[in-house]
């Protein structure tokens, strides 16, 4: 009798205990509280090449090492030392290496020298003014958030952080004398940093980072005798690329800002949405496709089989006199053996491979476990799931092959597990030898390609064990034709994404989409039915 009483007191005293609990947000990472005086590391990342702000458009797609040789950047005592990153982060091109910046929470500094470099060849000052004209960007992180710039969006007047900042400036034709700047614009690297750094008052004694802001500007500084800079200067640092320059005086300033901003929601300010009415525009446009196509496939279902079905419950005598058409020639065909069984089931069992990878990474994302403040986490999932989606791929792929009669099984085995991720890996290593010859930091280590090599043979592998027809009805234009409506239903949101790819932005409307996805999934399901019975009916 007691235990039954306790037991309907457990809840009770449970609810009590709820005012009492703490907890931080789960997908994200833990926060971190700095005392006063507390040293705040800055971590550098590669240089980016940016959009350049005038049409949009984007000069060179080749990132660059922070510490590359050609930059001459100051360096830590000892040595940058690097950060470790996942599997994600290291195939996104993140790249985090320590820095020589001296930072200390609440602690304003004024003109501090970074250091100065060495001599500097103007083989190397060429290489950083081209560059500076391509629109090459600094990455910085603090406390995991990204040194950003303010910027206003043009239609609807919001200001909002851009991530990255300016490697240098161009000095116009116009805004000077000198007759190479006449025939080539000249560059201005930016020396001086300008840092504010937002915090929010936790308690009276603990403080978090909650935004990060870089002014840069270029100063020809010199040193006197002590060490010491000026930063009053305001002669440009110009490079001269015909002589070796003697040297740079890199310096910044830092200041500390109170603000309102909980850390929990720091990244408003980053994730800005650039006219959502666009992303609804996409999210209409898929519903019309939706919409026609279930049209055209509830036509061929209320109309032709309704007018077949009536005809074959004609006299057997008549049936023997007519010829077959309509459903009666696609009822027999759906159960024949294709001519490439073996391939078909490979790619049925790949996609459904994909299939599942996208659906369940979806999810997460929705749910909001994909924070950007977990770098590479959103390709670490991708590349898992994938991998342990393999035995998917195997058992639908050999479902499908031995229902289609198939008994060369074990050659059946080997397609699924190397027919998709072999041409992706072929093509990934192809492209990455092009990077290690450009000495980009998106160049993927040996180490991570062996890891990928050893997922995939490791996990994916030992998981995976008609006449003449009209022109649209032939292989390749059937698949173009099939293609074009699915890829009519995602290409807005699908640019939005390959825009966040190549202009090195955030991405997080996972919302969108997510209804984007399921969309896209009802186009594919009506365009296989469609395709399917004009094959079969062909």
């Amino acid at each position: 009798m007691n235990w039954r009483r306790l037991a309907r007191a457990l809840p009770v005293l449970l609810l009590a205990y709820l005012p009492a609990t703490r907890a931080f947000y789960l997908p994200g990472v833990a926060p971190h509280d700095y005392r006063q005086g507390e040293r705040v590391d800055l971590w550098v990342n590669p240089i980016t090449p940016k959009i350049d702000g005038h049409g949009n458009h984007l000069r060179s797609v080749i990132p660059y090492h922070y510490y590359l040789d050609h930059f001459h950047f100051c360096q830590p005592a000892g040595g940058p030392e690097s950060k470790s990153a996942s599997l994600g982060a290291i195939l996104s091109g993140d790249r985090l290496y320590s820095s020589p910046f001296n930072l200390s929470m609440m602690r304003n500094a004024t003109c501090e020298v970074l250091c100065k470099t060495d001599a500097i060849p103007k083989e190397d000052a060429a290489f950083i003014a081209d560059r500076i004209r391509e629109h090459y960007a600094y990455n910085w992180l603090i406390d995991g958030l990204p040194a950003a710039h303010v910027k206003l969006d043009e239609q609807t007047h919001e200001s909002f952080y851009s991530v990255g900042f300016a490697l240098g400036d161009t000095v116009l034709p116009s805004q000077t004398d000198n007759e190479a700047a006449k025939e080539k614009q000249l560059a201005k690297l930016h020396n001086h940093y300008t840092i504010r750094i937002q915090y929010h008052t936790q308690d009276s004694v603990n403080y978090r980072v909650v935004g990060v802001l870089v002014q840069p500007s270029s100063k020809q500084t010199v040193l006197d005798k002590e060490g010491k800079a000026n930063c009053n200067v305001e002669e440009a640092l110009v490079l001269d690329e015909t002589a070796d320059h003697p040297g740079i005086v890199y310096t910044y300033d830092v200041q500390w800002e109170e603000s309102d901003i909980p850390w929990g929601t720091r990244w408003d300010s980053y994730l800005h949405v650039f006219d959502p009415n666009i992303h609804w525009f996409s999210l209409i446009n898929s519903a019309v496709i939706v919409l026609l196509l279930t049209g055209m496939v509830a036509m061929i279902l209320l109309r032709a089989l309704h007018k077949d079905i009536a005809r074959y419950n004609v006299d057997e005598e008549q049936e023997d006199i007519q010829e077959d058409f309509g459903w009666k020639l696609v009822h027999g065909d759906v159960f024949r053996t294709p001519p490439h069984a073996m391939l078909l089931s490979a790619l049925v069992g790949n996609g459904t491979q994909l299939l599942c990878m996208a659906c369940v990474t979806l999810v997460f994302a929705v749910l909001g476990f994909l924070s950007p403040s977990n770098r590479g986490a959103l390709v670490t999932m991708i590349v898992t799931f994938y991998m342990l989606f393999g035995c998917v791929a195997g058992y639908v792929s050999a479902r499908l092959y031995k229902m289609f009669g198939g008994e060369e099984w074990r050659k059946s085995i080997l397609v699924t597990a190397f027919l998709f991720p072999g041409a992706v890996f072929a093509v990934y290593f192809f492209v990455n030898f092009f990077l290690i010859g450009a000495r980009s930091s998106d160049a993927v280590p040996i180490g991570t390609l062996a890891a990928l090599f050893a997922l995939w043979f490791l996990v994916s592998t030992p998981l995976t064990f008609v006449p003449d027809q009209s022109i649209y009805l032939r292989p390749f234009p059937a698949m173009l034709m099939g293609g074009v409506l699915p890829f009519g239903a995602i290409f807005i949101e699908l640019y939005f994404i390959m825009n966040s790819i190549w202009y090195h932005k955030i991405y997080y409307v996972f919302g969108f989409l997510f209804l984007v996805f399921v969309l896209l999934a009802f186009t594919c399901s009506q365009v296989t039915i469609l395709i399917c019975y004009f094959h079969l009916c062909a």
